[in-house]
């Protein structure tokens, strides 16, 4: 967790913005990361990372275009030199807040908060203290807004972190939730959890579908605006039942992989539909004894989402060596890619560490 002060120090920084540009993950913790700042600001543009691991150089354009004074990047766990540099040449305050592993080289005039950070000159205090809060929970902490309770949820829940807060909201919205020992029971067994899976496609859609979804969703007054559909959320709904459909598809091709005497259950598949990270979640939730591990294969590259105990360090030794590889994460939850030729000696390696 982050300390009082650094939740303090965010939210000097939030209010002394006065035209913001929000960086954020494409992913539900970032989305609600975002809706969270800019509901409380009520003001500042967002902008969704869909590059992979970074936040490029590339997006700085976007402070230009919006004659931003403030930027902010939320759970994005590597930002670019490159975009460190531009920032540095127009001396625009930048606020990093994420709890991914710490970065290395983070310039000195960045504020950033994470609560792996071990010292050194960049702004905040080492607290040797992270409790799986996501970065959702983070800005909640700096914001507060009864009003935007649910989009909190919404946002912890989809990255296995289940707030202390939920069960006083279970009790006014029984219909939207359910009796959760952990995250992924409302994820997967509640109303509230379908609107996080909305979130999820939403944010797979084209550009200009993604920015009509971030203006209703400012203006959202609670997850009934998002679950009924109307003229304003017509195109989010229809994504996501397109989707979900494919996903179910999906879900049940991957669970017809499973075997009792294997502890790897590994997942192979390609198309138009990037989703494996939300395939591992709900794979690792029916299985949680199983290491998962799948792999969306786009060309030449390949996506991987990998879920399971200790996997941090069995991905990282699994993967180390192969050429064009890279990743990273959480200790139970990481990411990464990988050329195609390299698959098969990849999976090998962490049959043979599960």
């Amino acid at each position: 967790m982050l300390t009082e002060e650094q939740i303090k120090e965010i939210k000097e920084h939030l209010d002394r913005a006065q035209n913001p540009v929000f960086f954020f993950d494409n992913d539900p913790d970032g989305l609600c990361s975002f809706l969270l700042l800019r509901r409380y600001l009520g003001r500042g543009k967002g902008v969704v990372i869909k590059s992979f691991p970074d936040l490029n150089e590339g997006y700085f354009r976007k402070v230009e275009e919006f004659n931003a004074d403030y930027i902010f990047i939320l759970d994005k766990p590597v930002v670019s030199a490159g975009f460190f540099n531009k920032t540095r040449e127009v001396n625009i305050p930048v606020v990093w807040i994420d709890h991914h592993e710490v970065q290395e080289g983070v310039p000195d005039f960045v504020h950033y908060f994470n609560p792996n950070y071990n010292g050194g000159s960049v702004t905040g205090t080492n607290n040797n203290n992270n409790n799986g809060e996501p970065v959702t929970s983070f800005c909640w902490n700096a914001t507060k807004r009864k009003e935007d309770m649910w989009i909190s949820i919404i946002g912890c829940v989809s990255d296995s972190y289940l707030p202390e807060f939920y069960y006083g909201f279970q009790e006014q919205f029984q219909d939207l939730t359910v009796n959760a020992k952990c995250a992924f029971d409302v994820l997967y067994k509640s109303k509230l959890g379908e609107v996080a899976r909305m979130f999820s496609y939403g944010l797979k859609d084209k550009t200009s579908n993604v920015v009509t979804m971030l203006k209703f969703l400012i203006e959202a007054k609670s997850p009934y605006d998002v679950l009924e559909e109307n003229s304003k959320n017509k195109s989010f709904h229809k994504r996501y039942h397109q989707l979900h459909a494919k996903y179910l598809r999906l879900l049940e091709k991957a669970k017809s992989f499973y075997s009792d005497g294997n502890k790897l259950l590994f997942f192979k598949y390609s198309g138009d539909l990037s989703i494996s990270g939300e395939l591992a979640n709900e794979l690792v939730y029916i299985y949680p004894n199983k290491t998962i591990l799948v792999a969306y294969v786009n060309g030449e590259r390949v996506s991987l989402s990998l879920r399971g105990k200790g996997i941090r360090e069995k991905f990282l030794e699994a993967i180390g060596g192969l050429e064009g590889s890279s990743g990273g994460g959480h200790k139970d939850a990481v990411g990464g890619v990988l050329q195609h030729k390299n698959l098969e000696a990849f999976v090998e390696r962490l049959r043979d560490l599960s």
